[in-house]
């Protein structure tokens, strides 16, 4: 590998032919045409090179050319640069945007939760296209600032929840927005995450030790307070970490919570109460239950329970006794006052009234025409860069992913708070109850050489 992959190359001008795409979506609609020349493609950076990072950068490179890597292991920027000879390596992102920034037409973001903020709020200061992997962030008032800058700059946005672009999802809303339950009271959603250690488990094993030469920690850390190299952190352990992470909610709440904010639109909760398992001081707990309320347009009043760690809701009578109920990791299950409908899996793939075969006559005698336009896309990425040459919107661009991500957040702050019921003021964005609780919404501080996160 030569050195200077890793080093800041003097700038070349060329012309950056979305500098004014960035500003107007009317804009967008050939920007990959440049002045005298034929058809080129997109330029993308990729933040995040190995685990979801791999997957996101070959969904993109299936449409534009991936120009640049940056990895704070340089271990993994070496595996990556085998897949992407012509790209440019970087260990912090900060050195690839004073370096590229007029080469990159947009980036993908797939780091720890902790350090999508940053990463995605030096992408849209440089007007820079960017599909950030879910949560958006892991705190609040960090979700709110990205929203704010996005329109400030106009740029286009999505976020890694893929199950947004299935069509079970916009049936769902079709299904619901009919009447197929009647109102809907209750939700209850759940998955089998943790997968990794958390709780006192996770605590014990997090000693400090010397870094690996490979590893730049101080880029790892990013905005967050310095502290010394925790072993097992990088590269996955970090879900558990208060710090760094989003435990079970961050994780799988952009996904199986997608389906119940998007097709009963329920906004910010006015109330959050969350009873847990083994909540350390550092680490999300084994296990919580979160209730949260609603006052929705679509259906009135609407409770939501969650569910992680061992905690599941009750098996509902009225499934058909051919579905393993303990098969069933993850779903939702929505309680109207004329039936019960469920979606078994991560995603709202397959929305079924209960039981099923009310369902097929249900399908049978109505058989609803779709109202809500499907999505093209197969992946969060592709639909990105579809969005940029023809200057649509993302379906979870951060006019979406934002409230959703703050979504997961705030029942991440009750599940802090435990035992404790939190009054919340959408408008205000803040708690009404507790101070403590406010003290959540955002880092207290930020370290030197990140005051861009402030």
């Amino acid at each position: 590998m030569n050195p200077s992959d890793y080093s800041t190359a003097s700038r070349t001008s060329r012309r950056s032919f979305l500098k004014a795409a960035s500003l107007s979506a009317s804009s967008l609609v050939f920007p990959h045409i440049l002045r005298g020349q034929g058809p080129k493609k997109l330029q993308f950076g990729g933040i995040g090179v190995e685990g979801k990072g791999k997957a996101d950068l070959l969904n993109t490179s299936a449409g534009a050319e991936i120009v640049a890597l940056c990895d704070v292991d340089r271990t993994r920027l070496e595996r990556a640069k085998l897949l992407y000879p012509n790209a440019r390596l970087f260990q912090d992102f900060r050195e690839m945007f004073a370096t590229m920034g007029d080469k990159l037409d947009g980036v993908t973001v797939s780091t720890p939760d902790h350090s999508h903020f940053p990463a995605a709020l030096e992408a849209l200061r440089h007007g820079k296209h960017v599909c950030v992997q879910k949560p958006l962030v892991n705190r609040v008032w960090e979700a709110n600032r990205l929203l704010e800058l996005s329109r400030e700059k106009g740029v286009l946005t999505n976020m890694g929840n893929q199950g947004h672009l299935l069509d079970g999802l916009r049936a769902l809303k079709e299904y619901l927005a009919m009447g197929i339950i009647g109102r809907v009271k209750e939700i209850h959603v759940w998955t089998n995450r943790p997968i990794w250690p958390q709780g006192t488990k996770a605590k014990e094993g997090m000693v400090a030790a010397a870094a690996p030469d490979t590893l730049n920690w101080d880029a790892w850390l990013a905005q967050c307070p310095e502290v010394p190299y925790l072993p097992g952190l990088h590269p996955f352990a970090w879900r558990a970490h208060r710090e760094y992470g989003s435990g079970a909610m961050g994780d799988m709440g952009c996904h199986t919570l997608d389906g119940p904010f998007y097709a009963c639109e329920l906004g910010d909760p006015y109330e959050i109460q969350a009873d847990v398992d083994d909540l350390t001081e550092t680490t999300f707990p084994s296990a919580s239950t979160i209730t949260l309320k609603h006052k929705t347009k679509l259906f009135g009043d609407v409770t939501l329970t969650w569910y992680d760690g061992n905690r599941k809701p009750e098996r509902p009578v009225e499934l058909d006794e051919s579905e393993d109920w303990a098969k069933a990791k993850a779903g939702a299950l929505y309680i109207g006052e004329e039936g019960k409908l469920i979606c078994i899996g991560d995603h709202a793939g397959k929305p079924r009234l209960l039981p099923y075969a009310k369902h097929e006559d249900w399908l049978l005698k109505k058989a609803p025409q779709p109202t809500i336009e499907r999505a093209t896309a197969k992946n969060p990425q592709i639909e990105l860069i579809e969005a940029i040459l023809s200057g649509r919107k993302c379906g979870s661009n951060f006019e979406y992913a934002v409230p959703l991500s703050r979504y997961g957040l705030l029942g991440n702050i009750g599940v802090l708070n435990p035992g404790r019921l939190l009054k919340w003021d959408s408008a205000a964005q803040r708690f009404l109850n507790s101070p403590e609780a406010n003290l959540l919404l955002k880092r207290n501080a930020v370290r030197k050489g990140w005051e861009f996160c402030a």
